[in-house]
């Protein structure tokens, strides 16, 4: 199975991860595959929980070495925030540097506030997570910001989730560069997300993280 780095062709330099539940898993996944080729940054432009299991540096001061993988940011209670270093100030100090830079509240679906997302202008690739379990389910059920969501739509929070609304919503992200459908652990859901995926047009990646074999395939446009 090919690999989510190469699929999405991350290069040197910011990978932010914006949209639904999932973003954490898929930012600690690039993390392990990235180290195999320099070492890795990982943070948020936003709040996350702190990653057990990096090393925690709240200032960088050299390169780090290769295969090397640690967090930075600030400490805000048990969650981890914006670094004080700037973005463009992190990409001196690791090969990759990975951002979670959106909030969902683990929810699959999201909306975005005026101040929402927070991309680093330095950002080389931006990935969209959606959960394929906020399809077929009322808005405010699965949707972060479901009025602000629904009125994208032009829907009610109480209708129920389409194909056409995700694609709507998705449509209104500042940058979309690849997607990755995340919860696809059967096979009914499986065939929902490959549906879902023939809809985009940027390479799309679908995924169950809590599964034996998270990685289930990966789509393209046709040219």
């Amino acid at each position: 199975m090919r690999r989510l780095s190469d699929f999405f062709e991350i290069k040197p330099g910011i990978t932010a991860l914006i949209g639904g539940g999932g973003k954490t898993s898929t930012m600690y996944a690039l993390a392990g595959e990235l180290r195999e080729k320099g070492p890795v940054i990982v943070c948020t432009s936003t709040h996350i929980l702190c990653p057990p299991q990096y090393p925690f540096l709240p200032c960088l001061a050299e390169k780090l070495k290769p295969g090397e993988v640690v967090s930075t940011g600030t400490i805000d209670g048990s969650k981890l925030s914006t670094p004080e270093q700037p973005f463009s100030e992190l990409i001196r100090y690791a090969d990759y540097v990975l951002v979670e830079a959106d909030g969902s509240r683990q929810l699959p679906l999201k909306a975005h506030a005026s101040h929402e997302p927070v991309i680093p202008p330095e950002t080389k690739t931006v990935l969209v997570v959606i959960g394929i379990d906020g399809l077929e389910k009322p808005i405010k059920y699965v949707a972060h910001r479901p009025e602000l969501y629904a009125k994208i739509c032009g829907a009610s929070v109480d209708d129920i989730v389409t194909e056409e609304m995700i694609c709507t919503v998705l449509s209104s992200y500042p940058r979309c560069d690849g997607i990755l459908i995340n919860k696809a652990d059967d096979a009914e859901r499986i065939a929902k997300a490959v549906s879902l995926a023939s809809l985009f047009s940027v390479p799309v990646a679908i995924t169950a993280w809590q599964t034996e074999h998270p990685i289930k395939a990966f789509r393209r446009a046709e040219p």
